[in-house]
């Protein structure tokens, strides 16, 4: 199945889980939790206002993978790439930063599978959000202990 005919759907459309494909074409569907859209919510106002260059957030984008279509919780592309994705079913490259709000059914194996296709698409860095708002930054080499892109951003969204 292609990801255009998953999105084409109308008993998929609405249903209230992430859908993502994997890579033989199966549909693999995660429900989310409230606080995830609202860690979406503050991720994706934060890189709006803290972005200085010219570029736009947004959240669920699918992007093609090496193995499958994939969807970045929040992520911010830089005009050139936003004109080169936002029309598209699924991009063809990642938008520079792609964040994912961690789940409690996400495994290790998974995340770390998706942060490197994440990189083999073309994102500049990967940054990895906790259930309690904490999050991490990856660049291609490691974790880093702030953006590089967006050396402002908070590394906790929640007040304790």
């Amino acid at each position: 199945m292609q990801w255009k005919d998953v999105v084409a759907d109308p008993n998929l459309r609405d249903l209230p889980f992430k859908i993502e494909t994997n890579e033989w074409g199966q549909i693999v569907m995660t429900p989310a939790r409230v606080m995830h859209g609202k860690l979406q919510l503050k991720i994706g106002m934060l890189l709006t206002q803290l972005m200085q260059a010219s570029g736009e957030a947004t959240v669920e984008c699918a992007i093609q993978t090496a193995r499958g279509t994939k969807v970045a919780d929040v992520v911010w592309a830089s005009e050139a790439r936003w004109q080169r994705m936002k029309d598209a079913y699924e991009s063809d490259i990642a938008p520079e930063i792609c964040v994912e709000i961690l789940s409690p059914g996400n495994s290790t194996g998974e995340i770390d599978q998706k942060r490197t296709l994440y990189f083999d698409a073309g994102a500049h860095e990967v940054w990895l959000c906790s259930g309690e708002g904490v999050i991490a930054f990856y660049n291609r080499v490691g974790e880093l202990p702030q953006s590089a892109l967006v050396p402002d951003f908070p590394t906790h969204l929640l007040s304790q």
